[in-house]
């Protein structure tokens, strides 16, 4: 290949990276010294703050997104033999948690604008089993939650919103999060703020969240903070049986520190897509989200989708060609329908979803996270058009 007028960086660029600093490394230092480390008052200020931050009048510290799934679907009385319905392109663990209670998940197609759920394709699936939907906010974009709601108040059927990508994402002015649905945020390292591990529940039903509470720890009427401090007793009483999916305070702490620079860390992956946007917008063939005027995404990741047709060049290719230039790169998702387990349980299979299987097979995530300088974007972008220049 001719990389004259293409240098190549010496060093690799991530895909992504948290954003670590001193004060973060301090308050987990503080945790740590404190002589408590489990679930106890970091973990209730951090609800506070996540609860504040969204708009929600609660908020549930767990030990992961999908730990966060799973406790909404218990909450909201998914049995064996219910059918939760949600889409094919999304992380596996939005549906492992759907088996992993016996219940069935009933995968539906997306939208190709967007990536999205369809709300049309729900529509159809619903049936007298339909207990549960769960839309997946994709890349941080939200769904048509109005149409989706909408449908689901009129059948009784429970909304279970995942928004492992969507902190800080705004659906018609509002933050995803704070209209009243179970709703759940990672924490991941990737994620746009992080525990280190960890998820959030967020919603404005007050049973419902002291039931959460108790779900995720073993069911005990008292976690360990209250039977632990001189005022408390070492009494408690197992109400129903629960689950080991309480946060630590040493996370807690991270969070506490993470979550006030959250508007920093949203804006800046925002500028940084706002290049991108404007290098690739020029390049026939290269399709990426545009959010509606009245939403806001979070931008968790930077998704494009490649017409191979008219490039005459492959995803895969596209990927190979970046990592020889340092360049590192993602795929969200691979769509849980290819996989063997779900193709061999539940009798999915290749051509049930033909605009996920689309999309899948051209797209790709771009590098994004604050600590990327705005040169590093418009190295990735001149290296994609360096690629398709000299591709044969």
């Amino acid at each position: 290949m001719n990389f004259k007028k293409f240098k190549i960086r010496p060093d690799f660029l991530k895909f992504s990276s948290p954003h670590i600093t001193k004060e973060d490394i301090y308050a987990v230092s503080e945790a740590l010294k404190s002589g408590w480390l489990t679930s106890g008052e970091k973990t209730q200020l951090f609800e506070e703050k996540f609860a504040e931050f969204i708009g929600s009048k609660y908020a549930v510290a767990v030990s992961s997104c999908t730990a966060a799934l799973f406790l909404s679907l218990v909450a909201n009385d998914v049995k064996p033999g219910d059918e939760v319905i949600t889409t094919t392109f999304t992380f596996v663990s939005t549906v492992n948690v759907i088996h992993h209670l016996g219940a069935i998940p009933i995968l539906v197609d997306i939208k190709e604008e967007d990536f999205n759920i369809d709300p049309l394709a729900i529509q159809k699936a619903i049936s007298t089993k339909t207990k549960a939907i769960i839309p997946v906010h994709y890349s941080g974009n939200p769904c048509e939650m109005k149409e989706i709601n909408d449908m689901a108040k009129k059948n009784n059927i429970a909304v279970i919103e995942d928004a492992a990508h969507a902190i800080g994402a705004e659906y018609d002015g509002k933050n995803v999060g704070s209209e009243g649905n179970l709703t759940c945020f990672s924490l991941f390292p990737t994620k746009n703020i992080t525990t280190g591990e960890g998820g959030v529940i967020t919603l404005n039903d007050v049973k419902i969240k002291e039931r959460l509470l108790k779900l995720r720890l073993h069911g005990m009427s008292k976690d360990g903070w209250k039977r632990y401090r001189k005022e408390g007793s070492w009494y408690y009483e197992i109400q129903e049986p629960g689950y080991k999916y309480n946060m630590s305070d040493i996370n807690a702490a991270l969070g506490l520190s993470q979550i006030n620079k959250i508007e920093y860390l949203n804006k800046r992956r925002a500028s940084l897509v706002k290049i991108y946007s404007q290098e690739l917008d020029k390049i026939d063939g290269i399709k990426f989200i545009k959010p509606k005027p009245k939403n806001k995404s979070s931008w968790h990741i930077f998704p494009i989708w490649i017409n191979q047709k008219v490039l005459g060049l492959s995803r895969n290719e596209l990927i190979n060609e970046l990592w020889k230039r340092n360049i590192g790169t993602s795929v969200h998702f691979i769509p849980v329908h290819y996989q063997p387990f779900y193709q061999q349980y539940y009798g999915y299979k290749k051509g049930d979803f033909p605009v996920a299987e689309k999309i899948f097979e051209g797209i790709l995530s771009l590098p994004l996270y604050p600590g990327m300088k705005d040169e590093d974007v418009f190295y990735v972008t001149n290296a994609i058009k360096d690629i398709i220049k000299h591709h044969p």
